[in-house]
């Protein structure tokens, strides 16, 4: 799978562990940054990584900052994307079956390594239901009246 990874200074150590297993897996991942512990703008990650999704350059996305909050805001402000903030496979499991999450945040300073392996692995793995949730996943891409 194609799979395109952001961070900000906050989780550059998480992004770079996740990227190195994820290739180890048999992944195609694109590193977007940040590379370094400078501080910078989590909007500025969420934004490239929500853009690169949307032009078809990844099937799926992981975005990552101190807490996952900020970036999961910045990465929902493209009407394409859906980016699910989790601590836990279930959430992950849930955000795709019912709302075909093609985005998953993190925060670095909240969950460790292998559970954020974990959280990622229910990502990757789970499909989307369809059925009754393709209905209101169709909504949340439309600008509300």
């Amino acid at each position: 799978m194609r799979i395109a990874i952001a961070s900000d200074h906050a989780a550059v150590a998480l992004k770079a562990a996740l990227a190195d297993w994820l290739r180890s897996e048999g992944h195609d991942v694109e590193d977007l940054g940040t590379n370094g512990e400078a501080g910078v703008d989590y909007p500025d990650f969420g934004y490239k990584l929500a853009a690169h999704l949307a032009a078809g350059k990844a099937e799926r996305g992981i975005a990552l900052c101190g807490t996952g909050i900020g970036i999961s805001i910045a990465v929902n402000r493209h009407p394409e994307i859906r980016c699910a903030l989790v601590s836990e496979p279930l959430s992950a499991t849930l955000a795709r079956e019912h709302n075909d999450a093609n985005v998953l945040a993190m925060g670095a300073r909240i969950i460790g390594i292998e559970m954020a392996k974990a959280c990622v692995t229910a990502f990757l793995t789970t499909p989307f239901g369809g059925e009754r949730h393709a209905r209101r996943v169709a909504k949340l891409g439309k600008a509300r009246p």
